[in-house]
């Protein structure tokens, strides 16, 4: 969650402003509770909580979904926020300038999987589940939802960086998760991430997420399968490689030709790993996050070279 000095975060700066609330985000920050278990947790009326509850709703901080129950529908509230960054104005006026492109979960160039597998569009299925000779289905572009549970999908990507731009940060992110036949949170994958053929190296999903539906699912979306993923952020600069700011190799910029016209991105889980569990890449019709793979190459600008501003690139 990004948030600034003006009156459209003010709602999210009033809801922290509680000491109760903050105790209802340590208690979501653990699992998803219904209305009657905060109020027993903190010791507070249904409506005094409710009033509470509405306030981090407002403010995006939290989500509630109406789920059945034997004793008829309750109101079940999760944490939607795991981190908030605050632009002061003095900040904002050296953001960075960058070139990005995002990418369709569907739009991948090759892929070698294993079943379970399967892609869906935002409407149905795509060919038969568990039959990777679906994934060469004509309507695989359209794919918003893509798992498997062994094996590498890639995807190719431009790079518009100029002459006169020095490449300094790259960012891809995400929403991805492990893959276990229905879903299981404690369902660890070794997930390895290469770029241009050079391995940056593995990040381990902790699940297959199903305990509640992701935000986004259509409502044709089964219950008992994929529901949602973790936002992750693969970062390369010149000193090394991070997933959300913890180091998981030495490559840099320099070593995965970032100046390359077009990038490839191949994302596996490799059968000699100690975690063969899968990957599913959630789309923007999916999970718990309106985004699809998301390339942002930051940069610097430089002194143009004679003849003005060209592309650059080996090919």
């Amino acid at each position: 969650m990004n948030l600034d000095i003006s009156d459209k975060s003010l709602p999210v700066y009033e809801a922290l402003a509680s000491g109760v609330r903050h105790k209802i985000i340590h208690l979501l920050a653990k699992q998803p509770m219904n209305m009657r278990e905060l109020s027993e947790a903190i010791g507070l009326s249904a409506a005094i909580m409710t009033m509470h509850i509405k306030k981090l709703e407002k403010a995006g901080i939290i989500r509630t979904d109406m789920q059945r129950s034997r004793g008829g529908v309750q109101k079940i509230c999760s944490l939607q926020v795991e981190q908030a960054e605050i632009i002061f104005p003095n900040k904002m006026e050296h953001i960075r300038e960058y070139h990005q492109s995002e990418l369709s979960v569907g739009h991948f160039t090759d892929i070698r999987v294993e079943p379970t597998c399967g892609l869906a569009t935002a409407e149905k299925f795509i060919g038969i589940v568990d039959d990777p000779r679906s994934f060469l289905d004509a309507e695989r572009f359209m794919a918003k939802i893509i798992w498997f549970s062994e094996g590498y999908i890639d995807y190719k990507i431009p790079n518009f960086l100029l002459s006169t731009e020095n490449p300094k940060e790259l960012v891809i992110s995400m929403e991805i998760a492990s893959e276990a036949p229905l879903t299981n949170n404690n369902w660890p994958s070794d997930i390895t991430f290469y770029l241009n053929n050079v391995r940056l190296g593995t990040w381990t999903s902790p699940g297959d997420f199903g305990d509640k539906r992701g935000k986004y699912n259509p409502s044709w979306w089964p219950d008992d399968i994929n529901q949602y993923g973790l936002l992750k952020h693969l970062t390369v600069t010149a000193h090394g490689t991070r997933m959300d700011g913890h180091p998981i190799s030495e490559v840099t910029l320099d070593q995965v030709n970032v100046r390359d016209k077009q990038w490839t991105l191949r994302i596996a889980v490799e059968n000699g790993s100690r975690n063969v569990g899968g990957i599913t890449l959630f789309g923007k019709e999916f999970g718990n996050y309106k985004q699809d793979i998301l390339f942002r190459l930051y940069y610097e600008k430089v002194v143009p070279a004679a003849g003005g501003e060209q592309p650059v690139g080996n090919g």
